[in-house]
């Protein structure tokens, strides 16, 4: 254990030392020491110089003993320090950003740190500082589906025309399904969030079934007309244009955005569409469910009242969803498209091009 030091302080000592802790413009560190070495002269117990420093009784010592052998020039230097591990060179950052962007060593799908670290000879945490200084993050992916639908730019271009600029006297609707949401109920309550804790379910639920929600969303109005169906076929689909049909005031040209799904173009649904020819429809390109303006209610509807939500029944869940809709048509927002069918196709022409 350190033994108490008191270090004779000559009169010229402890005039500078007074000086020191008077300065204003001197470093506080270096007023911190003066202050120790002065009441340890007087005699002050080591904890109690510790607590006035607030510091450690090993810094009381440390200093104490600094003086003693130094002299006042001890306390406003710092004791060297040894060499620091050298900087990594250009060449191992390069050959670490190269190797991340490359496909990893055997069947391994992404690298790790580790991996990455073992391979270059170099630290974990130095892998680390590169990825961050470089943006670089292999643990995540994005998903992505390119259309291969030859008519890609005229379908592109004719529901983008509906969005931005719709036809005067006519309905813009967005129709779609959301299938198989499933009603599940969690088997004991979750606990509340709380700050510093987050909101908790249980992992295991019991299923009490699915329902299919069709949705139409009036794009300028931004309401939405919804119906919960117990199947996903052309029948279905039928009693939904019925009862959109019904809704919509008569002489109105309707124009129907839809995705391809097989129910939309059943030969039924074509024979009711040339018995109804007020309404037209407009297809979304293949593999480009993105342009269904109604994605963005589904998407929301998923967040807000369904993913954590705990439903005893299907009729639960129906009425969870038909409320939902009743309050986003209390106060609908329109939906505003911004980016031009141009932009779109300049784009997307610009990432084929970089990925071949």
């Amino acid at each position: 254990m350190a033994q108490d030091v008191c270090p004779l302080v000559s009169a010229a000592d402890r005039a500078r030392l007074e000086a020191i802790v008077g300065d204003r413009n001197r470093a506080q560190k270096h007023v911190a020491r003066a202050r120790i070495v002065l009441a340890s002269a007087e005699r002050v117990a080591v904890a109690e110089i510790a607590r006035r420093a607030g510091v450690g009784r090993p810094a009381v010592w440390r200093w104490q003993r600094r003086f003693a052998e130094a002299g006042v020039e001890g306390l406003l230097r710092d004791a060297a320090r040894g060499p620091g591990k050298p900087r990594l060179g250009d060449p191992t950052v390069h050959r670490v950003v190269a190797l991340t962007c490359s496909e990893p060593p055997g069947e391994a799908t992404q690298w790790t740190g580790r991996a990455m670290a073992k391979m270059v000879g170099i630290s974990l945490r130095s892998v680390q500082r590169i990825w961050a200084a470089h943006k670089l993050q292999p643990h995540r992916i994005r998903t992505f589906k390119r259309s291969t639908d030859p008519e890609f730019a005229a379908k592109l271009e004719d529901v983008v025309g509906l969005y931005v600029d719709p036809p005067k006297h006519a309905l813009v609707l967005s129709i779609d399904e959301k299938s198989q949401i499933q009603a599940l109920d969690r088997t004991q309550p979750g606990l509340p969030l709380k700050p510093g804790k987050c909101g908790t379910v249980t992992h295991d639920y019991k299923r009490h079934g699915t329902t299919t929600l069709f949705a139409a969303l009036n794009t300028l109005e931004g309401t939405v007309i919804g119906r919960c169906m117990q199947r996903h076929r052309h029948q279905e689909f039928l009693r939904f244009l019925g009862a959109i049909e019904r809704t919509v005031a008569a002489g109105k040209v309707i124009h129907a955005i839809m995705d391809n799904y097989g129910s939309h173009k059943h030969p039924k649904v074509l024979e009711w569409l040339d018995r109804h020819p007020r309404w037209v429809f407009h297809f979304t390109p293949t593999s480009g469910s993105w342009l269904n303006a109604v994605e963005t209610f589904f998407s929301a509807l998923t967040r807000r009242r369904i993913r954590r939500g705990s439903f005893h029944s299907i009729v639960d869940l129906q009425a969870a969803i038909n409320r939902y809709i009743t309050a986003h048509n209390d106060d609908p927002q329109p939906f505003t498209w911004t980016k031009p069918a141009d932009q779109i196709l300049t784009k997307l022409n610009h990432l084929n091009a970089s990925v071949h």
